[in-house]
């Protein structure tokens, strides 16, 4: 009797073979199911999470540029010249700007937004100098600090408008700064435009001399118009 109850005690306590078999397929089967749908959305989840962070990179990129080039100043190379330090083309732009920052020590500094390339493609890349008037400004600067703002597959290409209003590819030895600069971001696999492409006005336009309200109101313009406003000009000197 003793004997009896022993074994039916082992019976109620454990678990068969059989029962342990049947619990490790089930546990199997689940394991692969959960298996199967992990490698479903995991993939398309992936993908997303990056195309995330890329939209964000471009928007803190696009920002910068945004930020540096409605900063910048007429500031001319050297004694001599009258035109300002600004030089663009499709692919690059260079001007001068307050410098601004934790690891700046005030004064000006001379902004560099390029296209370059690396391993991976093309890369817009923003450096900076010092700035110091000479006569070959641009030709001796010394760039660094390279910041990468935009990565492939993105392309970004400047066009510049000046007081007439049309857009023009390339700003070089102008006797103003552009009044505004565009910047058109496209997807260079599918070629199409953003729509986070936009403009920029540039708040400087004039030197510094122009402010007054006498220089102001020929500044920047032709000698043949002050003429012409002379010549329309009241005789006793009054204004309308």
């Amino acid at each position: 009797m003793s004997r009896y109850r022993c074994r039916r005690r082992d019976a109620i306590a454990g678990f068969s073979l059989v029962e342990a078999l049947v619990a490790t397929l089930l546990m199997g089967m689940i394991l692969t199911a959960l298996g199967a749908v992990t490698a479903q959305w995991l993939p398309g989840w992936d993908h997303g999470a990056s195309r995330l962070q890329r939209t964000e990179l471009l928007s803190a990129g696009l920002q910068r540029m945004t930020d540096d080039l409605a900063a910048a100043e007429f500031i001319s190379p050297n004694g001599t010249t009258a035109h300002p330090l600004f030089d663009g083309s499709e692919l690059s732009v260079t001007f001068v700007r307050t410098a601004i920052g934790p690891n700046t020590r005030g004064g000006l500094e001379v902004i560099r937004i390029s296209e370059t390339a690396d391993q991976n493609g093309p890369v817009v890349v923003r450096t900076r100098a010092p700035f110091a008037p000479n006569d070959t400004a641009l030709d001796h600067l010394n760039f660094s600090d390279p910041v990468a703002l935009l990565h492939a597959p993105y392309r970004l290409t400047f066009a510049y408008a000046g007081r007439d209003k049309v857009w023009k590819s390339g700003w070089h030895g102008e006797e103003l700064l552009p009044q505004a600069v565009r910047l058109t971001i496209r997807d260079d696999a599918t070629d199409r435009t953003l729509a986070v492409s936009s403009a920029i006005t540039i708040h400087a336009e004039l030197p510094a001399d122009c402010v007054g309200p006498k220089k102001a109101a020929y500044c920047g313009e032709d000698a043949s118009m002050k003429t012409a406003a002379d010549t329309n000009s009241p005789i006793d000197g009054s204004r309308r």
